[in-house]
């Protein structure tokens, strides 16, 4: 009878099995890598009512031949050397190093049933947090190894009793998969499975590549991702895509034996930005739009270092890219991948030096792609907005030549039905009347609230950092960018027209205007509210319009009349009372929400709901606990 014994202290496995990953998608990572080291061709995750079941058809394992012996070996390392670094084909190179993935399922299961079959044997036992006495696992009877998808060869991992599970569509599942585990081909298939609903992910994920509108690829392997970027400026192509050679670092390091050598740090893959981020989906992932992942062996180490190299740029937002490290899971050297596999450690040289380039080269190389990207549909709307206004000119011709020829009509028509000898007040009286019947073929008021902004972000210059997250949550909430008053905005369409000043607008647009439409006004208010005029002005001119408004403010301060300090605003806090970081508690971020949907709603835009908003917020400042 086989026996099955884990070579790993129980402790351990009590410890890390709940706490060794933290999301269902890095769980499926590393049990897809295992198939891609046994060489599987197709690996099928089973969504079931009470299970989730990952199989493949990679070689399964022996137990006469020891495969199962080597398997229950915990923590054994599977690559020493470079000789061990290939799967048993020879055709790929190995994810797997620290033999801890095996344990990934015990984070989502307390129990978890192994079946394996190879060349016809069949082999399954329990992998428990729990193991029964001497490290035993309990065996599984052959009549009850039964698989859904393979037959001859392959494993699988049922996951009983899940504590995570997977979205409720199929395509949310694939997109999510495919931003941690990009390596699937016709040779390398990943088979999504509910019911009779299946999804299968064999290419690059080619969508991303179309939502870009700049993009640089490094290295041979990724030049051919140039060629699915929309080609929306011709002329321009080659500012804004580019394919360039992998990046190669030289660096010193000691490898496992404390030999220092010389070593070659090389970053292949591909960085884009974003057309726009209006529109994307957050529902169908459990992970932000905007990334970039670092890659070694085709194997996802770290999924988002943008938080350690960015500079709270607003153009960040838009940034994605997956980035290919080898040299992080070189075999000689030392390991650097932290214990719960979702990062690397933050002193090892190599990572010191891919942060560094990537930080200091190539992020601000995308950004100013992407600067130039925004300039030339900043013209392209301009080029729309003068065709627009010649339109709007002809048809306002065309108004007034109507309204002339009808007054003209209805004020003889009023005329002569004064008689012979009129007063000059009744005259008056009928001209003017003539005038007011007529004056709606010259759509003035549909013309002037056309052409006027809805919304204004008040704040200072020094408090734009949480302006700028004011403004990208309202454009996450469909409020078009040309219908938002922002001064200090990165988008020029917000900005004040050439020529106006700020007041200069706001009292010809908003207080002596014809029409009746009043502005919205998002006050962003801190200690620095005190020392603005141009502010603390804009809150006066509020009071005297009686206009809507909501407060986001900063602490110290407290926000005061004429403001509407009657009712909640919304607190962000700041390292410091005038400048430093930005963060929130989980309830100010959803009374941040609250406010931009209810300004969204009363001026008839379609709002995302909470809990997207939530979590793109998220992406845009931090929230912490306390």
């Amino acid at each position: 009878m086989k026996q099955y014994k884990l070579n790993v202290d129980p402790r351990i496995l009590e410890l890390l099995g709940p706490n060794l990953y933290t999301n269902i998608y890095y769980v499926l990572a590393e049990l897809i890598a295992n198939a891609y080291d046994a060489d599987a061709k197709n690996v099928y995750i089973l969504s079931n009512k009470d299970d989730i079941r990952v199989e493949d058809d990679g070689h399964g394992m022996s137990y006469e031949k020891g495969d199962i012996d080597k398997y229950l070996n915990v923590a054994a390392a599977s690559r020493s050397e470079e000789a061990d670094s290939f799967s048993k084909s020879g055709e790929r190179r190995k994810m797997g190093r620290k033999g801890v993935g095996k344990l990934a399922a015990l984070s989502v299961s307390e129990d978890v049933d192994i079946f394996t079959v190879a060349d016809g044997e069949k082999s399954g036992f329990v992998l428990s947090r729990h193991p029964e006495e001497g490290s035993k696992l309990k065996a599984i009877a052959e009549d009850e190894i039964i698989f859904e998808r393979i037959t001859s060869h392959g494993s699988a991992i049922v996951m009983r009793h899940p504590q995570y599970r997977l979205h409720k569509t199929l395509a949310s599942v694939k997109r999510n998969l495919l931003k941690i585990f990009p390596l699937v081909s016709s040779d390398f298939r990943i088979h999504i499975v509910r019911g009779d609903k299946v999804e299968i992910i064999d290419d690059f994920d080619r969508n991303v590549m179309q939502d870009l509108g700049a993009l640089i690829t490094l290295g041979n392997e990724f030049k051919s991702l140039t060629e699915l970027v929309p080609d929306l400026y011709p002329q321009k192509r080659e500012e804004l895509v580019t394919a360039q050679d992998e990046k190669a670092i030289p660096l010193t390091m000691k490898d496992n034996e404390g030999v220092e050598c010389e070593y070659t740090l090389k970053v292949e893959g591909w960085i884009g930005t974003y057309k726009t981020t209006r529109g994307r989906k957050a529902e169908m992932s459990e992970f932000p739009d905007n990334f970039i992942s670092l890659f070694a062996n085709k194997k996802m180490g770290e999924f988002n270092i943008l938080p350690a190299i960015g500079q709270n740029k607003l153009g960040e937002v838009y940034v994605v890219g997956q980035l290919h490290i080898d040299i992080f899971e070189l075999s000689e050297l030392p390991d650097m991948a932290l214990s719960n596999r979702q990062g690397y450690k933050s002193d090892d040289p190599r990572y010191q030096h891919a942060l560094e380039y990537i930080r200091r080269e190539l992020l601000p190389d995308i950004l100013k792609r992407r600067e130039k990207f925004t300039d030339l549909v900043r013209g392209d709307k301009k080029k729309k907005k003068q065709e627009v206004q010649v339109k709007n000119e002809e048809k306002f011709r065309e108004s007034v030549d109507r309204f002339r020829s009808r007054a003209s009509k209805q004020a003889a028509i009023n005329l002569l039905a004064l008689g012979k000898s009129p007063t000059r007040d009744a005259m008056e009286a009928a001209i003017s009347d003539s005038i007011n019947k007529s004056s709606p073929e010259l759509g003035l008021k549909t013309l002037i609230d056309s052409q006027k902004k809805k919304i204004l972000i008040s704040h200072t210059w020094n408090d734009k950092s949480l302006a700028d997250i004011v403004y990208q949550m309202l454009l996450y909430n469909n409020v078009p960018s040309e219908e938002i008053l922002y001064t200090n905005c990165d988008d020029e369409v917000c900005r004040v027209p050439e020529g106006f000043s700020v007041y200069d607008y706001l009292r010809d647009f908003f207080v002596e205007s014809y029409s009746s439409q009043k502005i919205y006004v998002l006050f962003v208010t801190s200690e620095n509210t005190r020392r603005s005029w141009g502010a603390v002005s804009e809150v006066g001119a509020s009071w005297i319009t009686k206009v809507d408004h909501k407060i986001f403010n900063i602490p110290p301060f407290r926000p005061e009349q004429p403001l509407n300090n009657s009712h909640v605003w919304q607190t962000t806090n700041r390292e410091s009372p005038t400048e430093g970081d930005l963060w929130m508690l989980p309830l100010n971020a959803d009374v941040f929400c609250q406010k931009i949907e209810d300004a969204c709603d009363s001026l008839g835009y379609e709002a995302k709901g909470r809990e997207d908003n939530r979590r793109y917020l998220g992406t845009l400042v931090s929230i912490r606990a306390d």
